[in-house]
């Protein structure tokens, strides 16, 4: 009776193990979309010419890289890298923002091809900046340099729907739609910053 009192819930420990395992699904994916915000209307003279710069709004291309892990067949954990694809100008300045998060992650109602996700987490924002010049002589021409001024961090809070959409066993589509709440984000016009994207992935493990 000690033997089975011992050894019942070391199996059931072991059983579970293996149906979460055996469930397990691991989706990795890339997407192309923007990301936008207002400009804080904020007047920065950078240079001290006494012609002072208009802040800009957020827009452009914006690359989606991320992943999931349902460890059950509707519950996971993932996180997202998005950043935009090429810098901007800010104030005098060029700029590129990156947004970051980790989340949990609900699949309610799913199919075999359609698969719903609801995301929610945290994570930081950072917003780098750097100056370009072009210097030019009569024997090398002309060259331009892109000089790391600094960086500006922010706390965020992350909300997200999407949905997989399979072509094949793994390979699927990704449409996504976020919003990203940003801590004192004062570089632009509001907090709260949506994102749009389109993306294509492949899923491994269990779809079941």
């Amino acid at each position: 009776m000690k033997f089975i009192r011992i050894t019942a819930p070391v199996l059931l420990l072991f059983g579970a193990i293996g149906a979460a395992h055996a469930q397990s699904q691991l989706n990795v994916y890339f997407g192309l979309g923007t990301a936008t915000d207002s400009s804080s209307d904020q007047k920065i003279d950078t240079f001290n010419t006494g012609n002072p710069y208009t802040t800009p709004k957020m827009a452009g291309l914006f690359s989606d890289i991320g992943a999931s892990f349902m460890f059950s067949k509707h519950y996971g954990l993932g996180g997202d890298f998005d950043f935009r694809n090429s810098q901007a100008a800010y104030a005098g300045l060029n700029y590129r923002p990156s947004f970051y998060n980790f989340d949990a992650i609900v699949e309610p109602g799913k199919t075999k091809r359609f698969v719903p996700e609801l995301r929610g987490g945290l994570g930081g924002v950072n917003v780098s900046y750097s100056y370009s010049s072009t210097a030019c002589d009569p024997f090398a021409g002309c060259s331009t340099s892109n000089q790391y001024v600094e960086s500006a961090h922010h706390f965020q809070v992350h909300m997200e729907a999407a949905a997989r959409y399979y072509m094949t066993e793994h390979l699927f589509l990704r449409p996504a739609v976020e919003a990203h709440w940003v801590n004192n984000f004062s570089q632009f016009g509001s907090n709260w910053v949506p994102q749009y994207s389109l993306g294509i992935g492949w899923s491994f493990g269990s779809r079941e």
